[in-house]
Order: structure tokens, then C-alpha cells, then sequence
């Protein structure tokens, strides 16, 4: 609409077919945001029939300012907080660059204490992955394009990278942390890699499409993380008072079920497709957990429990 004002307010009679092709969107889209301009912003839009085109029947000085409400202003400082989760990616400056402009467009006064807000709400993690900023750059760049990519990858435990083609199809942000689904060609089949352990990424020059029925949801929807499995586990955890309400205070996965205890613990109920993450989450919980199915969770917590007793004699 910006676009559309500037070219109106310069006076060239603009018409839908020109504008659509100048901002590269179909007239359909045009004539809607004309209509918005002309019946919700109040600009005096008209089209004039002899220079086949639309002008203002009246001088406007500037585009209207942004109109917001505080409800909306404050939803929009909390999520300039949580721009701190971004800083130092290839994301920031872009969403700065948003956050600037909408700044810009406010009204030159409003009713709000910024100082108030700027002092009770913030945002803070507490581990922050290390990324290359060149390689998630390409991460992200090939990912938006459907560029197929070669990887030095390092798997865990391995000081050695080894290559891998890919054809990366989704990067998201689980938890505070990075990650990269892709079809692996090594492996004939999605696989999920950290960037961090990405040493250098270059395009082969080819391209690919990503399949339709690719979903991250359908992927991470019986993980506890980000770590997906073939199994189909019923896993029955039990919290003593001192940890139950913590469990309470949280959605832990879209499976879980909760049931009271006497005497104030709780149970959880999860349906996972693998065990190791939420081995170790239980293992965070020290003996404030105890595990009650599957059999073989119950065992490797079991033997991760002796190690750590070990290790510290």
C-alpha cells in the first residue's frame, strides 16, 4: 500500500495493471488494498477515466500512521524481547530492520509508559548454541531456494567430517536450539542435523522439491525432542510432591496425560516413538522421578543412575 501511495502521491495515474506488475502481484490484490486505502485509511482516492489511472483529489502529505492499540503495542515489545533468541543470526537484522519500520510509522505520541514495559518484561536463555553465521546463511538461503547442498558434517563423538548431500527442506528453532530436516542421499531418507556441527555447506548446483506430505509436526509428533524413533512407547513416569506441581505448570508433549497421587505426587503419561531424550530429561529430575514403564526405559535409567553414582564416589 506504500507502494501503491508513493506512486499515486507522485502523480503518475498509476492503474491496477501497471501497479500489479510493478510490485510483482496479481490486480486482484490491487484493487483490494485500493479499497482498503480508500474506505479504511480515509486517503481521497478516485480513478479518472481519461488518464486511465487513480490520483488523490486531494493533496496528502504522508501515508496515514500505523494504527495500533496497546494491547497490540504491547504484544509487539514482548516480541522484540524475544528477538534476544535471534541476535547474532542472519535473522536479526532483517527483524530489526521490521521492528525499525514499524517504530517509524507509529503515531508521535501515545499513552504508554515504554519505560515500565522495558523494565518488567525480558527474555533470557540460559545456553546459546554456537552457530557458524556463513553456514546457517546457506542453511537457510538454499533452504527458501530448494537448492540442493553438500555438507561437512560432523557427527557426534567424531572429530572427522564426512560429506553429505542434502536437500534441505525445514530449519527450526526447537527449544532454543537449531536444527536442519533434510532428505539425507547417504542415507536415502530424512535426517535431522545441528548446525553447529556443520564445518562448510556449498550448493551442487542442483535443485529439488520438497514433497508435499512433508510436515515437521507429522515428523516430531511422538518425539520428546527433536529426535523421532520407529517404536511406539507407553512411558509412565511418577513426580513426588516437591516436583509435581513443576509438572503441572507445563504442557510437556500433545500426548501427556496427568494423574494425581496421593499424598501430592503426580503421574505422567506419554506415547513416544524413542527413549533417549526423555531418558534424560528424567535423569534431570534426580530422584525427584521415578520411572514405571516401559520396562526398558525403567533399566536404562536404571544403569544411567549407577554411572553417575559412580563417577562421583
Amino acid at each position: 500500500m506504500m507502494r501503491i501511495h508513493q506512486a499515486i502521491a507522485a502523480g503518475k495515474y498509476p492503474n491496477a495493471t501497471t501497479l500489479a506488475a510493478d510490485i510483482e502481484v496479481v490486480t486482484k490484490t490491487i484493487h483490494r488494498d485500493i479499497e482498503f486505502m480508500r474506505d479504511r485509511l480515509g486517503l481521497p482516492i478516485e480513478y479518472d477515466g481519461r488518464r486511465f489511472g487513480y490520483h488523490y483529489t486531494e493533496e496528502v502529505s504522508s501515508f496515514p500512521t500505523l494504527q495500533i492499540t496497546e494491547g497490540e503495542l504491547v504484544a509487539l515489545l514482548i516480541a522484540e524481547k524475544a528477538l534476544q533468541q535471534y541476535r547474532g543470526t542472519p535473522f536479526e537484522k532483517p527483524l530489526l530492520s521490521a521492528f525499525q519500520k514499524m517504530e517509524s510509522s507509529l503515531p508521535d505520541s501515545v499513552s504508554f509508559n515504554f519505560a515500565d514495559w522495558e523494565r518488567t518484561i525480558s527474555f533470557r536463555q540460559s545456553v546459546e548454541p554456537i552457530v557458524n553465521l556463513e553456514v546457517f546463511d546457506k542453511l537457510a538461503r538454499a533452504t527458501v531456494q530448494h537448492r540442493q547442498l553438500e555438507l561437512q558434517y560432523r557427527k557426534p563423538g567424531s572429530k572427522q567430517t564426512e560429506p553429505r548431500v542434502v536437500d534441505p527442506y525445514h530449519l527450526a528453532n526447537i527449544n532454543g536450539e537449531w536444527f536442519l530436516f533434510a532428505f539425507d542421499h547417504l542415507r536415502r531418507d530424512i535426517r535431522t542435523f545441528v548446525p553447529a556441527r556443520i564445518q562448510a555447506a556449498r550448493q551442487t548446483g542442483k535443485s529439488f522439491t520438497r514433497p508435499e506430505k512433508f510436515s515437521v509436526e507429522k515428523i516430531l509428533r511422538d518425539s520428546f525432542g527433536v529426535v523421532s524413533g520407529a517404536g511406539e512407547f507407553r512411558v509412565i513416569i511418577r513426580f513426588d510432591a516437591g516436583a509435581a506441581d513443576y509438572i503441572r505448570e507445563k504442557r510437556w508433549h500433545p500426548s501427556q496425560e496427568l494423574r494425581e497421587l496421593a499424598g501430592g505426587g503426580l503421574e505422567l503419561r506419554l506415547k513416544l516413538s524413542s527413549l533417549g531424550e526423555v531418558e534424560r530429561w528424567i535423569l534431570s529430575w534426580g530422584g525427584s522421578a521415578r520411572v514405571i514403564a516401559p520396562p526398558e526405559l525403567v533399566e536404562s535409567v536404571r544403569e544411567a543412575a549407577k554411572r553417575i553414582a559412580r563417577s562421583v564416589q
